[in-house]
């Protein structure tokens, strides 16, 4: 392409030659500067319209914003709704695990009534309008502070199951001898040896020799010792002035100071000290006092909680017991 540029007497001239490919890049050039002159005319034409409110300019500016808005609520609006409905799933758990935190607290011997906070409520989320962003936070406030609550709740709750665990734990419910058969029972009877009425202070488990002997609740050995009555005999702390004894056994598993569990085996059965045969002697004794073990194995088999095993450990009148010889 030839352009040929003169002046007005055409006296003087030039030509220019272009080719294809700066006719290309002269078109572009051009073009690009037009597009930058009229963003600019726009953007100042338009910024001055809107500040001065020219009518036309100023009611595009009032559509394109409104626009903008509409959307941006619209965006809110279908969030907060997403998030109402969350909130109400959240809310319906919520009164579950409450009522699942009331039953248990029976167990606990906990009165929800005493750390209640927060006033009970309930029924479906329903409502006749969408929720407002001011409403949401009053809500999930609320939700938080019940959540609060049914967390000291459940914290009070875990200590006092788990202090009646420790307690019933210490409580001999355990049966000494596995599947054992119950001989001689607790109370008076004719004495084997004198053929005289005398006080047999505990349970009788004839078994074979060498079945084992197990510790009827956690504690510490006291007593593992040779007695002329009772043989080989041990004797278990369990705290709170509760001791059991194990007499007549052939072979002893523990010393002195030992810490023993519930249902561990501590010796095995034999005749030893003054016995007719080979069995278990099992005896319980509070604050020194003989009781009678079949309350508390009952008490074990039957309702194995600490309220019940209490009731077993009420001292007898100490004027009604008089230690014989086991046997």
């Amino acid at each position: 392409m030839h352009l040929i540029i003169t002046d007005a007497w055409l006296a003087n001239s030039r030509a220019i030659y272009l080719s294809g490919t700066k006719l290309i890049l002269a078109g572009l050039v051009a073009a690009l500067a037009l597009m930058l002159v009229a963003a600019g005319l726009y953007h100042w034409v338009f910024l001055k319209g809107a500040r001065e409110g020219w009518p036309v300019i100023g009611s595009l500016v009032k559509l394109v914003v409104k626009d903008e808005f509409d959307q941006r609520d619209r965006f809110l609006r279908e969030n907060l709704d997403v998030m109402a409905r969350r909130l109400g799933e959240m809310q319906a758990k919520v009164m579950q695990l409450e009522a699942l935190g009331e039953r248990v607290s029976g167990l606990a011997g906990v009165n929800p009534g005493e750390i209640r906070t927060v006033p009970g409520s309930g029924g479906a989320l329903v409502s006749g309008h969408s929720l407002t962003m001011e409403e949401l936070q009053a809500t999930l406030a609320d939700l938080d502070k019940l959540t609060d609550q049914r967390v000291d709740l459940m914290t009070v709750m875990e200590s006092r199951l788990f202090d009646q665990k420790i307690k019933k734990m210490m409580v001999p419910t355990q049966e000494p001898v596995a599947g054992g058969q119950l001989g001689s029972s607790f109370g008076w009877r004719i004495d084997p040896f004198n053929g005289r009425s005398a006080l047999h202070t505990g349970l009788d488990f004839p078994s074979d020799p060498g079945t084992a002997i197990l510790a009827a609740a956690g504690g510490v050995v006291v007593t593992q010792e040779y007695h002329p009555a009772y043989g080989n005999m041990v004797e278990v702390d369990h705290g709170n002035e509760l001791v059991t004894r194990y007499a007549h056994a052939s072979r002893v598993l523990v010393k002195k100071g030992d810490l023993v569990k519930r249902g561990q085996k501590i010796a095995e059965v034999g005749a030893t000290g003054r016995s007719t045969g080979p069995h278990l002697h099992f005896e319980v004794l509070v604050q020194g006092v003989f009781q009678d073990p079949q309350k508390f194995l009952t008490a074990g088999q039957k309702l194995p909680r600490l309220a019940v095993a209490a009731a077993a450990v009420r001292p007898q009148p100490a004027t009604v017991l008089r230690q014989a010889p086991a046997n």
